[in-house]
């Protein structure tokens, strides 16, 4: 029986997996929201589509406090496909104090309860986790990198889940910076379960051409946004190529989801404003 190339199924899952997917004639896109626990009703009532969880906070929680996450969620009626905040600083995949046994127990654990909220998407930012130490061979520091999202894509696997690499500005992460080297540790990687996340926030503060969604195509899992000024909730007129990053997006025919990954003080106000824009700008 022949062996379907890596690239094709990887493809095929971009097209199928999602969530949030839909056929291209009918697509809707979903506006979901990053934020902590604690935000989870003022998230709902601003009118989200779906919560974006982290990971390394439901990771944390006792079996009785996750247990009543769970009946939030279920009594908001909340889905929660995708989750962000995938490894806490401790858990370093990078370095010269990389523990296996460590990651392997994290992943089991977080993955486990990832599944049964329901999430199909993770997205792997976790700069305090990836950071090359100081002196450290960036050689070895990729080889390690790499080495770690496959058997995080085979875990994720395991539970119906793919992982998403989220590129990173400088100021936050000294590996993985740009979509382009996103997509390179994606081509590198070579698993089906281990895709890509474009964050406009992070394209516009290093002024990245949106050309990149194009090249990466079905690879391109979940988005993130935010007004780079400030990392504040996104605005009609507030000065943002928001509508060059949408026609990208529409190009490559994406139907997932895009996460406002910002701050506000108001989010009664900020979110349905945000999510207009949003919608409205991919319709």
């Amino acid at each position: 029986m022949k062996t379907i190339p890596w690239m094709i199924v990887a493809a095929l899952l971009a097209l199928t997996a999602p969530p949030l997917s839909q056929t291209r004639d009918r697509c809707r896109i979903q506006v979901g929201c990053c934020a902590p626990i604690r935000d989870l009703e003022a998230v709902r009532s601003a009118g989200f589509d779906y919560y974006e969880v982290r990971v390394a906070e439901v990771e944390a929680l006792s079996d009785e406090e996750f247990q009543k996450l769970q009946g939030r969620l279920k009594e908001l009626k909340f889905s929660t496909p995708v989750a962000n905040y995938f490894l806490p600083g401790r858990v370093r995949v990078t370095g010269p104090s990389t523990d296996r046994a460590q990651q392997l127990a994290y992943l089991s654990k977080a993955l486990d309860r990832m599944a049964s909220l329901g999430v199909k998407v993770v997205v792997f930012g976790s700069s305090g986790a990836r950071n090359v130490p100081a002196g450290y061979s960036r050689d070895e520091a990729m080889r390690q990198l790499v080495d770690f999202c496959r058997v995080a894509a085979a875990e994720a696997e395991a539970r119906n889940i793919t992982i998403v690499i989220e590129p990173l500005r400088p100021q936050e992460s000294n590996i993985i910076n740009t979509a382009a080297d996103g997509l390179a540790l994606v081509e590198e990687v070579k698993h089906p379960r281990f895709q890509l996340l474009v964050d406009f926030y992070h394209m516009a503060i290093q002024k990245e051409d949106f050309s990149i969604i194009d090249r990466a195509g079905a690879r391109i899992l979940h988005t993130h946004i935010a007004n780079p000024q400030g990392r504040v909730y996104p605005k009609p007129g507030d000065g943002c190529d928001y509508a060059g990053f949408f026609a990208a997006l529409r190009r490559i025919g994406y139907c997932g989801g895009i996460s406002v990954e910002a701050g506000t003080s108001d989010m009664g106000s900020d979110g349905p404003t945000a999510i207009t824009l949003i919608r409205e700008g991919t319709k």
